[in-house]
């Protein structure tokens, strides 16, 4: 039975830079041909980054995706990796569709590539459009219909005694060796998409029609809580169904809202786990497959196949030639990785996508509100996590209202983290506004906030950090945000975090600190204090909020499962609390539809995964019109 070499390469992308995407595939596949791989697979639209949203429809950004495409396979081959399988995502094109209402202009596609010797040597699309949750992909793309099945030579291997084997570039010659060199044979291998994966029929049913012993499948998979327990699932039922060991290697990194986790799995076809990258790291998952010899009767061209979704495929049959002889290599050094605690996952999926926003986007550093309160606390270690507290600068805004505890809380903070930091009171500035407006009630509330807004987007503007947000996914629900107040910033860490979760993260934050001999980096008073926004004297968030607890649970249901009134009655919850709820969630979309993009961390985000009209006379069964 031949043995394969196969990496995945689970890297990260940026959106729209095709030279340092290209730059990214070439230095990981010299990586996986120095440890002896016979294929590197890449992840979903490598090549371009991903989601592209509407640059899919230029023609010159699709056009140049193509371009750099072909460009990357002969810069492998020039650097001598061109023996090396490299299939890689991009962005193509489905040529001679004629333009017509509904179809995504130019024809774009999520594409996948074999490249190899230099050349594209078969490409293809994915087949299954996703269109629920974050994903608009009918929009972009149009589908596939082809299952690329390359025939992969696995060439002369010769064995050197006396040397540990490392296994050279793909278009080198092997030492002498003592040993004289033998066949490894052939192995088929059938190339899916993602999405492809998560629905009946298409590519995964051809694959099994065509005898391929290994399916690749490219991802770009976004990461929500438990994602990846349904992810080894659904791995381990489609290797079965398509009769063939399955390697899934997905995306790592942060992309606006998205955050991708890598988790890249390799399951045989019976289900047996061969391998598993880290979460949230890039790595290079080495594995060695025995694998069913490809059948030399069976001649390269198109064959038709019922795809079983009410679809036609065609299965296009391509044979490599096969590589220079190499050296055997050394066994690969890690297989499966360790996995991450629920409270770890989370956070590591928040440090991402803090991480990448701020350095894809071009900025050194970052600011933000400190207020001595669990969310600001966690926000501010999240950054200093993310690019190092050297790079973060906080702004202390105490007014009349601030307790002495919140501003001892957070120059314990400053202390424990070294972040820049600097105090700039604000009620001269309240009192200045006050004058003039005279104001009570909650404008006069809101007023402290804005004016601490306009501090915090002063000083961004003019030091050019990053203006980070601080508010949690339960106040932006409910509408505790005040509108250009503490809703005013480029991106919010803990947007999609329930308060609930915020205070599990700081504990956990804490507690992991701790297991490593180091400070915990959150004041103790701050998590263990009731929360307030101290816009009012003894202002506490339980005079108009039940409790959080309470609050999530209802939240969840309705914001996360989409339950109406009726719903969330009959899942337990008191009829009159819903109702409140459910109108503060109502009246408050106007005010998320305003507020900065954060990282997606559950099933259902206020951002991509939400859209609901702000305009909207409809009420749920059994909500009072008047509220």
């Amino acid at each position: 039975m031949p043995k394969l070499r196969i990496a995945l390469a689970q890297v990260d992308s940026t959106v729209g830079d095709l030279s340092g995407n290209a730059e990214t595939i070439v230095a990981w596949a010299r990586r996986a041909a120095g440890q002896g791989a016979h294929l590197v697979v890449f992840p979903e639209m490598m090549l371009t980054g991903y989601p592209v949203e509407d640059l899919a429809l230029r023609a010159s950004f699709v056009d140049a995706s193509i371009a750099a495409l072909h460009d990357t396979a002969a810069r492998l081959a020039a650097e001598g990796l061109g023996g090396l399988a490299v299939v890689t995502g991009y962005l193509g094109r489905e040529t001679g569709l004629a333009p017509r209402v509904g179809r995504p202009a130019g024809a774009a596609q999520d594409g996948a590539a074999l490249l190899y010797g230099g050349q594209v040597v078969v490409t293809s699309a994915k087949h299954h459009l996703p269109n629920y949750g974050v994903f608009d992909e009918y929009r972009y793309f149009v589908p596939g219909n082809t299952l690329p099945v390359f025939r992969l030579p696995l060439g002369p291997v010769t064995e050197q005694p006396g040397r540990r084997p490392t296994g050279g570039s793909g278009g080198s010659s092997p030492r002498a060796s003592s040993s004289p060199a033998t066949d490894a044979g052939a192995v088929d291998v059938a190339i899916a998409v993602c999405e492809d994966l998560w629905q009946d029929g298409g590519p995964v049913a051809v694959t099994r029609q065509a005898g391929a012993g290994l399916l690749v499948v490219p991802n770009a998979s976004p990461y929500e809580r438990g994602k990846d327990s349904a992810r080894l699932g659904l791995c381990v039922n489609r290797a079965a169904e398509a009769g063939a060991t399955l390697a899934y290697v997905n995306l790592m990194g942060g992309q606006d809202e998205l955050v991708f986790d890598g988790d890249s799995i390799i399951v045989t076809a019976g289900g047996e786990l061969l391998a598993r990258g880290p979460q949230f790291a890039e790595a290079l998952v080495v594995a060695d497959l025995d694998l069913p010899a490809a059948n030399p009767a069976v001649p390269p061209g198109d064959t038709p196949a019922d795809a079983y979704d009410g679809t036609q495929m065609k299965i296009r049959r391509v044979v490599l030639p096969p590589p220079p002889a190499r050296p055997a290599p050394a066994p690969p050094d890690q297989h499966v990785w360790p996995r991450l605690s629920p409270p770890a996952e989370v956070y590591a999926a928040l440090v991402t996508g803090v991480r990448d926003y701020v350095v894809k986007n071009g900025f050194s550093s970052v600011i933000l509100a400190l207020s001595g309160g669990i969310d600001s606390a966690l926000t501010a270690t999240i950054a200093a996590d993310a690019i190092g507290a050297d790079r973060v600068h906080v702004v202390l805004m105490p007014s009349r209202h601030s307790s002495e505890h919140s501003v001892s809380d957070a120059e314990d903070l400053v202390k424990r983290q070294g972040v820049h930091a600097r105090t700039v009171p604000i009620q001269p500035m309240v009192d200045a506004f006050q004058a003039e407006l005279d104001l009570t009630g909650l404008a006069a509330e809101n007023l402290q906030a804005r004016v601490r807004g306009v501090i915090l987007m002063g000083l961004s503007n003019a030091e050019g950090h990053l203006a980070l947000t601080t508010g949690n996914k339960s106040e932006l629900a409910t509408g505790y945000s005040t509108l250009y107040g503490d809703s005013a910033g480029g991106f919010g860490p803990i947007k999609d975090v329930p308060k609930t979760l915020v205070w599990d993260l700081a504990r956990w934050r804490n507690a992991d600190a701790a297991s490593r001999g180091q400070t915990p980096p959150i004041p103790e008073n701050s998590i263990t204090k009731p929360p307030s926004a101290e816009l009012a004297p003894g202002q506490l968030d339980s005079d108009s909020l039940p409790d959080y607890q309470v609050l999530d649970a209802i939240l969840d249901d309705y914001v996360v499962k989409d339950l109406g009134v009726a719903g969330l009655v009959a899942a337990g919850h008191d009829p009159a609390l819903v109702d409140r709820i459910a109108a503060m969630v109502d009246r408050a979309e106007y005010k998320r539809r305003q507020y900065p993009p954060g990282p997606k961390i559950t099933p259902r985000n206020f951002g991509r995964d939400r859209r609901l009209p702000i305009t909207n006379r409809w009420r749920e069964p059994g909500r009072s019109p008047s509220r």
